[in-house]
């Protein structure tokens, strides 16, 4: 089949019924970062299984969240997240992991998403990083295109991801990225429109 950038620069292919997409916004802001994506769905025509991976994203971050406050081990996360999307059926990838920001973009520490990984530190107040775990429908390996830049599944299979930055204090963790009341809805939330699958473009 042909392969699904997971991560890329964007190219001429339009975008069809069908597809599902990852927009990653990434804005500075008085000399700081900030770090959030979603998962799309393209049309009404996103099949169940496509939508299932995009749930199953979504929610095995927020599982990972809740468990966040200080004293956590960081690699931990990737347990949480490893038991909800094995059982969905899917896999996490091993490639990509999460990581400190704030002043530095991509700085220490790095989060992995899977079980099992030797990732270093404790949360602590203060501690500002994201979560963000790529779910792969078949393998959770991953290949480069020449551009250097776009990374693809090995099988060609689809990918989602969501991501939040998180702020640490003594009650938890606070998302500097959450979703606003505005807005559109997921689409298993109450409002969605009847057939799709995340926000539609």
């Amino acid at each position: 089949p042909a392969r699904r950038p997971r991560a890329g620069i964007p190219d001429m292919r339009q975008l069809e019924d069908g597809d599902i997409v990852n927009i990653d916004v990434s804005p500075i802001f008085d000399g700081f970062h900030a770090d959030l994506n979603e998962t799309f769905c393209v049309g009404p025509g996103v099949t169940q299984k496509k939508k299932d991976l995009i749930k199953a994203s979504h929610d095995s971050l927020m599982k990972a969240i809740d468990a966040c406050k200080p004293g956590f081990f960081y690699r931990d996360v990737g347990g949480i997240i490893t038991s909800h999307i094995n059982g969905c059926g899917f896999a996490v990838d091993k490639t990509y992991c999460g990581h400190g920001v704030g002043e530095y973009f991509h700085c220490a520490p790095n989060i992995p998403h899977y079980a099992g990984n030797k990732a270093k530190f404790v949360m602590k107040v203060g501690h500002c990083f994201t979560i963000e775990p790529m779910i792969n429908t078949g393998t959770w390996k991953d290949v480069h295109w020449a551009d250097g830049w776009t990374a693809v599944t090995k099988d060609g299979k689809p990918s989602a991801q969501f991501e939040h930055q998180l702020l640490m204090h003594e009650s938890g963790a606070e998302i500097l990225t959450a979703r606003l009341p505005t807005s559109p809805p997921l689409w298993w939330e109450e409002g969605a429109q009847p057939g799709a699958a995340t926000p539609v473009l």
